[in-house]
């Protein structure tokens, strides 16, 4: 079949038309990235990405991130033109129950490798599931793929974009390819406004080898790809485009979000190619065009890949545990608990990365088989460096990337900075396992900084978050074999700095379903407790005769049989939201202070002998 000398420019063209007509239907969306950034996706998609349309879950894909989630409409475009998507589809972009959101969503439209829009999380993510493949790569060798990023300036000056980029230069992940539509503006200004580094610098002296587009040409920039996949660093390249080519707003902040009428629509296609009336149309010599460069080419790939079975073994393998007969300290700190039991898995399953913003020492959580590093692609404990926006971002991709169970730790309190990532993770549902240490005020002499007392309140806030405070060694196997065996979505661990005092009482497959009675007193009050603070309260249950619940894991809390009214809370940490819970709570609703971990407890009146009076007290009120 002979296709038309300016096909290439017919592809593009096409992309635009198709991306600025969901917009204006839609009247909402983002024009600007549609326009410059089509000739980037069209090079990328049909010269060089290994995917094929009719297996788009392929495990040896190419991965392509859209770290610049606002141009989903050009994206979508595009996967229209696979089949993926119908033109329904992106007619109905931005509306009511589609499948083509303002933003990428990842497992509601076939795809999207990841769910983007928060700008600087889709490079992060990129990165995890370059490190992903070169685990997975070096145990078995017929694995292997490029994972791409189109990002934008608005990525690049986001804190969690460098923190990944960093990470990614200093581990050589030679198979990252960063596409930076590099256009010089941004929504309120021009980019020399509010940033005047050199991308060539920066990025080289972060270890990524720097290539310059200076022509937004399907040829200049296949050329750079094709020098990119043969680099053994990674690779930003930056090609040079122009917001709303061709538009009366061209290189101006207006084209960024606001929506072309129909009009300019038709004005701009004065200068394309694409000229039909109906601006959804899928022009048969494109369709042709990629049906010989993405459908065959990659049909072919995928029928010759010839995976082994030890592979589809490591894809596959479910990791479902069982800790019953593992033996484990009592009254340790949890965090010791935890490492322990989570080290011992690891040497078991090779699925398993684990690693800290380095604070391994102190939360007990590191993998194994060394540190992963250029000279060590097996090693499964990441040193993520003081990063800890980038370590979530980044365990994230991990999980998205196939069938790895990434781990990642620091104090509770600095989980503040993973919020963005937590929440990612917990839209897509992922089996990401954040495991935060140092979870009271007990965490003693560091003081107020590194002592939480809103961030499990905070946590517990969030839809499709599964908190967990384990209390002794039984709950926290509980904990452990709840993430590996039960969740669906992401999971939080919050564990101990300081020694605990062992129930006895506990019972690891009742806390694996949520709250439950560790003792059943005559009296109508009911106590309520969580973590370390547990034991406190089940020795003043015994003592008074009141029936007492580890909450450790909330699930099932408020279906259990005891009167709310007549139900007393008590955590080291903010009492907000156990109002649903227990009428009278008991906490701390302040900063803490740096002491001792005995003046501390004395300072808030955490001493058993001071919460039993307090206990009576509200009883005898009532």
């Amino acid at each position: 079949m002979k296709f038309k000398k300016n096909i290439d420019s017919l592809c593009v063209d096409n992309l635009k038309i198709n991306a600025l007509a969901a917009i204006t239907k839609a009247k909402s969306g983002h024009p600007g990235i549609a326009i410059d950034a089509a000739t980037i996706l069209h090079t990328l998609f049909c010269y060089h990405l290994k995917y094929d349309p009719k297996h788009p879950l392929w495990v040896n894909r190419d991965r392509f991130i859209l770290s610049s989630g606002h141009g989903s409409a050009l994206l979508y475009a595009m996967l229209r033109m696979l089949g993926l998507i119908s033109r329904s589809d992106l007619e109905k972009f931005r509306s009511y129950k589609s499948n083509t959101p303002g933003h990428p969503e990842y497992g509601l439209t076939p795809g999207i490798e990841a769910s983007t829009g928060p700008l600087g999380q889709g490079i992060a993510m990129a990165v995890g599931m370059a490190l992903a493949e070169s685990q997975v790569n070096k145990r078995f060798p017929e694995f292997s793929h490029y994972t791409y990023v189109l990002c934008g300036d608005g990525d690049l000056q986001e804190g969690v974009a460098q923190e990944a980029l960093s990470f990614a230069g200093t581990n050589k992940l030679n198979k990252l390819i960063v596409l930076y539509d590099s256009n010089d503006v941004q929504l309120d200004s021009f980019v020399k406004s509010v940033n005047l580094e050199s991308p060539k610098e920066k990025y080289k002296a972060m270890g990524f080898k720097y290539i310059l587009v200076n022509e937004n040409s399907v040829k200049k920039i296949n050329k750079a790809i094709n020098k990119a996949k043969y680099s053994n660093i990674p690779v930003f390249i930056e090609i040079k485009t122009i917001i709303g080519e061709g538009t009366k707003k061209e290189n101006s902040n207006l084209i960024h979000g606001q929506p072309l009428t129909n009009e300019e629509i038709s004005d701009l296609k004065d200068i394309l190619t694409f000229k039909k009336s109906d601006n959804f149309e899928y022009l048969d010599d494109v369709k042709n065009y990629y049906i010989k460069n993405i459908y065959a080419k990659n049909g072919v790939a995928y029928n010759l890949w010839n995976p082994s079975k030890k592979l589809m073994n490591f894809l596959n393998n479910e990791l479902k545990i069982n800790l019953n007969d593992i033996n484990l300290n009592k009254n340790d700190s949890t965090r010791n608990t935890t490492g322990f039991v989570l080290n011992n898995l690891g040497n078991q399953y090779e699925n398993i990365i684990a690693g800290s913003a380095d604070l391994s020492s102190s939360t007990k959580i590191k993998g194994v088989n060394g540190v992963y590093a250029p000279n060590n692609r097996l090693g499964r404990n990441i040193l993520y460096g003081v990063r800890e926006f980038a370590m979530g971002a980044i365990a994230n991709g991990i999980a998205l990337h196939s069938n790895f169970r990434p781990i990642v730790s620091t104090f509770l309190t600095f989980s503040n900075y993973l919020i963005p990532a937590i929440r990612l993770a917990a839209q897509m549902r992922l089996k990401t396992l954040f495991i935060f240490s140092h979870d009271s005020v007990y965490a003693g002499q560091d003081g107020p900084t590194h002592q939480p007392i809103e961030q499990l309140a905070s946590l517990r806030a969030m839809p499709n978050l599964t908190v967990l405070r384990p209390a002794d060694e039984n709950e926290v196997k509980g904990a452990i074999e709840y993430y590996f065996n039960k969740a669906t979505n992401p999971v939080v661990i919050a564990t101990t700095r300081q020694n605990i005092v062992s129930t006895n009482v506990t019972n690891k497959l009742k806390f694996e379903d949520g709250a439950y009675y560790i003792y059943h007193g005559k009296n109508p009050w009911t106590l309520i407790a969580t973590g370390s603070e547990l034991n406190t309260f089940y020795n003043i249950g015994k003592k008074l005769n009141i029936s007492v619940i580890s909450a450790s894991n909330t699930n099932n809390l408020e279906s259990l049989n005891y009167n709310i009214n007549k139900a007393i809370s008590f955590e080291a940490a903010s009492t907000f939201g156990w109002a649903k819970y227990a009428k009278y709570n008991i906490g701390i609703d302040e900063f803490g202070i740096s002491a001792t971990e005995k003046d501390i407890i004395k300072h808030f009146n955490l001493d058993e002998i001071s919460l039993q009076k307090k206990v009576e007290e509200i009883i005898k009120r009532n």
